[in-house]
């Protein structure tokens, strides 16, 4: 295992390294400034899109692709400056679509597990057998919970470390016992995402076609796209042309024909941000018929800040997507 051993360097110092490995820097104080704003490491990401790169053949004769440290003609500081203030409103705009999704989820899941009973997140029947099954032997032998007992002890301790008012009352009046609609309130996205997989198929397809969304398999998928994008964006990750690692699954055309460009012919194959961010649109058109998010997430796309050597490619999207009904109609 390699040691490292880069230096730490001075603002300065660090301008420097930019303009030896070829960005062009045209005033130094606004480099300042935004070097002890954001750091040098947050930055060379962001300029990562404009490095050079070179072909070159590996040990079995494959064709490969090399970064290298330097960067192309014309790159300035600006392009990294551009693109920071593009995903800093990108990050906002997802979070205000996240927090409306995450709220209406929790109302839904409550409304209808409530329907069955108060308490019935706690009753194995409304769940599939892989939720409630023991998990494989320990080391001694004995079993593990299963995932709707280790998701009722998460629950739980979250419960316990409330000091919300309701929690209190629930505390000190009934035991400590809530039941799922207000349970629901005290829920990340994380907790209903795990809840959701678990649910009974006849539970999960009602709460997926309120939704407007035809099965469990899809709403399943989306919802854990949008939590991981959630956690994205709420630690100020890089987003713009990040390649998904919880990717939402694609609906068949006629299932969802709002989204069917999401299968055509001009899809890029690796899932890039737009795929995430098309799913929550259309979640939030059947959550907010009236409301304006999608229109107004489509106008920033418009707006990303492209050049010679970037464009909106980076982002999944394709030659006339930002015109569909889905972010229009």
């Amino acid at each position: 295992m390699a040691h490292y051993a880069k230096p730490w360097l001075t603002i300065d110092e660090q301008i420097d390294r930019l303009v030896e490995r070829g960005v062009i820097i045209p005033n130094r104080s606004d480099a300042q400034a935004l070097l002890r704003s954001i750091g040098y490491y947050r930055l060379t990401g962001y300029l990562y899109p404009f490095r050079k790169s070179e072909t070159f053949r590996d040990e079995v004769g494959n064709d490969r692709l090399r970064v290298l440290s330097t960067y192309r003609e014309a790159t300035t500081i600006g392009n990294a400056a551009a693109l920071i203030d593009f995903d800093r409103t990108l990050r906002l705009l997802t979070l205000d679509a996240v927090e409306r999704i995450e709220t209406t989820l929790r109302t839904r899941i409550g409304y209808t597990i409530g329907k069955v009973d108060a308490f019935a997140h706690e009753d194995p029947s409304i769940f599939i057998d892989s939720f409630t099954r023991a998990g494989t032997a320990g080391p001694d032998g004995s079993p593990l919970p299963s995932r709707h007992e280790a998701w009722l002890s998460r629950v739980e301790q979250r419960r316990n470390s409330s000091d919300e008012a309701f929690v209190m009352h629930f505390r000190l009046k009934y035991d400590n016992r809530m039941p799922i609609w207000a349970l629901t309130e005290l829920l990340e996205l994380g907790h209903l995402s795990r809840l959701y997989a678990g649910l009974r198929n006849d539970l999960a397809t009602s709460i997926a076609e309120e939704f407007g969304v035809p099965t469990k398999r899809l709403l399943d998928s989306w919802i854990a796209t949008t939590n991981y994008v959630r956690n994205v964006a709420a630690h100020h990750a890089r987003f713009f042309n990040r390649k998904l690692v919880v990717a939402p699954k694609r609906p068949k055309p006629d299932q969802v024909p709002l989204l069917a460009h999401l299968g055509s012919v001009q899809a890029p194959k690796q899932f890039g941000s737009y795929n995430a961010l098309a799913v929550m649109a259309y979640l939030m058109r059947v959550i907010e018929p009236n409301g304006d998010w999608p229109r107004r997430l489509a106008a920033h796309l418009r707006a990303f800040p492209s050049g010679k050597h970037i464009d909106q490619g980076s982002m999944g999207i394709a030659a006339g997507w930002l015109e569909s009904d889905l972010w229009n109609n």
